[in-house]
């Protein structure tokens, strides 16, 4: 029973400190006239290029939600669909130069924000890894069929 209790209340603080980041990430967004939408997307596909549905599933939205602001930075000239080698009807989603120094500011603003942080908040580099651990090996654990 304390190890579900434990893990309610992680699964609590990880959602609150999400949506306070969601917060400031907003308002960050909103100081280079964006959105965190938009900053989400322009990130998920910073790796490298990858369908609508992709993207969607690794920020946990709708491919409908996503499509709209993939096509909002298509029209901005932020993203560019290219050919999908593999599936002729979903094209892959890619940053353009002007998306790619977009979200360079936006990285750049975010990283002095979150640097302050981490400083008021004493927490390092080792303890953001090890947490980060746990969350991988929870999420890990999700993905997984029930054995039994």
């Amino acid at each position: 029973m304390d190890d579900l209790l434990g893990y309610r209340l992680l699964i609590a603080d990880v959602y609150e400190l999400a949506g306070e980041s969601r917060r400031t990430s907003e308002a960050m967004a909103r100081e280079v006239g964006h959105s965190a939408a938009r900053w989400h997307v322009l990130s998920v596909v910073s790796d490298g290029p990858r369908t609508v549905a992709s993207a969607a599933r690794r920020l946990g939205l709708t491919r409908q939600s996503v499509q709209r602001v993939v096509d909002d930075l298509v029209a901005a000239g932020q993203l560019e669909l290219r050919t999908n080698p593999d599936h002729v009807r979903a094209p892959l989603v890619g940053l353009t130069g002007e998306g790619a120094a977009t979200l360079d500011r936006l990285v750049r603003r975010s990283d002095a924000d979150r640097g302050e942080l981490l400083r008021r908040a004493g927490v390092g580099r080792a303890e953001l890894d090890q947490a980060r651990g746990v969350l991988r090996r929870l999420l890990g654990a999700l993905h997984e069929p029930p054995t039994g």
